[in-house]
């Protein structure tokens, strides 16, 4: 199914109630492209904080907690997706599609903006759950990944791509 052709077809007005279309040459507004970043950066940050919790508590080593939170970030990120164009109707496997093609840009970004940040501030890599730099760069670096993906996402929903796919669905 051609996701963009049915969303231009069905349904091509913004969250915000701008009035501006998320495919075509109007483009995406910065009120929608910030919802969209939202959206997927709420679903990455709890499977992200969850990954550091468990591999700190469990001791493990920096790379292998940043892996597993990574791998839970996109999970949670992309869950929250799915489990939306499912309420809507979508069948398990053209909600996983539709999921995939609207997160996976994002949830990358910002995983990369994010997780350099804690990576280059001083001690965050090794400090523990209970430190206040643990969760200053944890928190900074969603901050500054927000920041830097919202236009990524603007230029994605502006050309029908990225978060645009689910709004066909809404």
């Amino acid at each position: 199914m051609d996701h963009t052709a049915h969303h231009s077809s069905r349904n091509t007005h913004d969250c915000t109630g701008s009035g501006e279309h998320h495919g075509g040459h109007a483009g995406a507004s910065w009120g929608t492209a910030a919802k969209a970043t939202l959206h997927c950066l709420t679903g990455c940050a709890i499977g992200e904080i969850l990954g550091m919790v468990i591999g700190t508590s469990l001791m493990w080593g920096n790379v292998q907690t940043m892996i597993l939170a990574i791998a839970l970030a996109f999970v949670f990120g992309y869950s929250f997706t799915l489990f939306a164009v499912r309420r809507a109707g979508l069948d398990f496997r053209t909600a996983i599609k539709v999921a995939l093609a609207a997160d996976t840009v994002s949830i990358a970004v910002m995983e990369l903006v994010d997780n350099g940040i804690i990576a280059v501030v001083p001690g965050a890599m090794d400090a523990h759950l209970s430190d206040g730099l643990f969760w200053a760069a944890l928190l900074g670096g969603f901050a500054v990944a927000f920041l830097i993906t919202t236009p990524v996402n603007k230029w994605m929903i502006g050309r029908g791509k990225g978060h645009a796919v689910v709004h066909a669905f809404h």
